[in-house]
């Protein structure tokens, strides 16, 4: 990653109203319930509305006793009602609390199955330019921000909606003058937060997606913190991660201030509507215009009225971090996706492992072009190696007959059927592959090399690694084939290729690539698995990609590529005589010998 890659301007939702459209059109089919946990929110809100008044009523009773007969059956009654109000109110948010958080987590797990499945149907190129943490990000941050939004902004803004106008309509039939002087001392807080909204709204997108850059960094460093350490880059890792760090730490700052300080504006707001409110009621007071009771109401509403301003900013400042992280979310689902191929009826049955390339070309971006004009026909069984240059595009060609990649134009054909004709799956299904880079993931040793493959014994499993001279080792492992592989355990390099190569032996598919195979291993090793691979291509088609030129020397064909086009084929006894690129190279290898 280059120093610049995680740099991240402050940036609000390319279109926010499309991003909610989005999100609502995920949830439409919660949309009736969420309505009803909504409509009980608002219910409980009323409800609560409703207690100032009855309180202002107790107050006025127990001051008319305080010179007369005290009404207790009154007051009693008055009590009971607020009772069962408060219960019916808390019964009330408990069920819409219950719903939403029901709710939110369905959606949550439904989004990640989504971006789960969303991953295996995007093509390859995607990844070349975005990097796993980003994607990673999406996963967990971003889906955790709109998880959050829906279990407590949105109800809160809606009981806070319900609050403040039904509040101000509470305070108007109680008593108007009092009313409008609430209005003007809260209307500066409707002022400040608008525009509080309106200039921290750019930072949370930008706080959402630098998180997304330092996850990034962080999952590409600390893959390849052997070879960070080895090249003594650990300054240079530090460097870029205190840049992309700091760009998250900006955006975060700035949207958290503006965030944090609504609360502490908005009690000022609320006590100076205290003061006048209490000041204008006194003097109402000892004019005999209102009641004692109505000033308590008052002192009540007033509270009613300006906590929901604070609540808005808080369900702002949410919603707007949750626009940003749905906007992320919802562009990676609307991603183009490999074509489908469900209507595709042709398949491979009882292969020969006859491969032809006709006329293929080839790029990763449309401006340049890697394989021009590529045509070979392999015959059934051949073991075809591909030598060249780095960037000659060896494993291109791999890449294509896999169909990782779509070709430009051309055709690859595997007995005579266009490989585009074919779904993806089938194709895949007809090799067995060994890379370079191996790939051991959590679980044992058997369930690793029995990877995706059903109806594999265990005597199988165990045939595949003697033949591959890893069945000792495996048997010294604290629990052999069943010993679980993780951090805990230490396999070498060389071990985790051995695994894969078994791999690929218990599939037993038709084609075989391998790729850089023994490139891991030392030269006994790699002479044991030469034989193995030796024994396994026997009526296979292979293709093999070798720097190592003394372990193709009995290939059938060997193509020499540069620059994406054969330069020269034959077998090794043959290039050599040719005394051309091949020659070369294979002499460059073993002059000193």
């Amino acid at each position: 990653m280059s120093k610049h890659a995680g740099k991240v301007s402050g940036m609000k939702p390319k279109n926010m109203k499309q991003t909610y459209k989005d999100l609502l059109a995920y949830i439409n089919v919660y949309l009736p319930i969420v309505i009803v946990a909504l409509v009980l929110a608002m219910g409980a809100a009323v409800i609560s509305l409703i207690g100032p008044r009855q309180l202002s009523e107790i107050t006025d009773l127990i001051t008319a006793g305080l010179t007369g007969q005290l009404d207790i059956a009154a007051i009693e009654k008055i009590a009971l009602l607020l009772v069962t109000l408060y219960v019916i109110s808390y019964i009330a948010n408990y069920v819409q609390g219950f719903i939403m958080a029901t709710i939110t987590q369905r959606v949550s797990k439904k989004l990640r199955r989504d971006i789960s499945e969303k991953i295996n149907r995007l093509p390859l190129r995607y990844f070349d330019s975005n990097s796993v943490g980003d994607v990673l990000s999406r996963v967990t941050n971003d889906i955790d921000m709109i998880s959050q939004t829906m279990n407590q902004s949105i109800s809160t803004l809606v009981t806070a909606t319900t609050m403040f106008l039904g509040s101000l309509f509470m305070m108007f039939i109680t008593n108007v003058p009092m009313t409008l002087a609430a209005i003007a001392s809260t209307l500066i807080g409707f002022g400040l937060m608008i525009l509080i909204v309106r200039h921290s709204q750019q930072y949370f997108g930008a706080q959402q997606k630098a998180l997304g850059a330092v996850n990034g960094h962080v999952e590409e460093i600390y893959s390849g913190h052997n070879v960070v350490k080895a090249y003594n880059a650990e300054r240079g890792a530090k460097e870029t991660f205190d840049q992309i760090n700091d760009d998250l730490y900006q955006s975060a700052w700035k949207s958290q201030f503006f965030s944090g300080i609504m609360m502490p504006l908005m009690n000022f707001i609320g006590n100076f509507g205290y003061v006048v409110v209490s000041i204008l009621g006194a003097v109402l007071a000892l004019n005999g215009d209102i009641t004692f009771g109505v000033i308590v109401a008052f002192m009540m509403y007033i509270r009613l009225f300006t906590q929901p301003l604070s609540q808005f900013a808080q369900a702002a400042t949410s919603l707007q971090s949750t626009a940003a992280a749905s906007e992320r979310v919802f562009d990676f689902l609307h991603e183009v996706e490999l074509i489908d191929e469900k209507g595709k009826t042709s398949q491979l049955e009882n292969i020969r492992g006859d491969v032809e390339f006709e006329h293929v070309h080839f790029g990763y971006t449309p401006e340049k072009t890697i394989i021009n004009d590529f045509s070979v026909h392999i015959k059934p069984g051949q073991k075809v190696a591909i030598v060249g240059p780095t960037g000659a595009g060896k494993t291109t060609i791999v890449n294509l007959l896999m169909r990782f990649y779509e070709i430009n134009s051309g055709s690859i054909k595997i007995d005579g059927i266009p490989t585009t004709d074919l779904t993806r799956e089938d194709v895949h299904e007809q090799f067995c592959m060994v890379l370079q880079d191996t790939w051991i993931f959590q679980g044992t040793v058997r369930e690793n090399i029995v990877y995706n493959v059903e109806g594999v014994t265990d005597e199988q499993v165990e045939d595949a690694c003697k033949a591959v001279g890893i069945d000792h080792f495996i048997r010294t492992l604290p629990h052999g084939y069943d010993t679980v592989l993780d951090d805990q355990t230490s396999l070498s390099a060389g071990q985790k290729q051995l695994i894969t190569i078994a791999r690929a032996l218990v599939k037993d598919a038709p084609l075989l690539i391998l790729d850089e195979a023994t490139s891991s291993v030392d030269t006994r090793t790699e002479a044991l698995i030469q034989q193995a691979m030796d024994h396994l291509m026997v009526g296979r088609t292979s293709f093999v990609i070798a720097h190592r030129l003394s372990t193709i020397k009995n290939s059938d064909v060997i193509l020499v590529m540069d620059n994406g086009d054969i330069i020269e084929k034959g077998n090794h006894v043959e290039l050599l005589a040719a005394g051309g690129f091949y020659a070369n190279l294979y002499n460059s290898q073993f002059e000193e010998a």
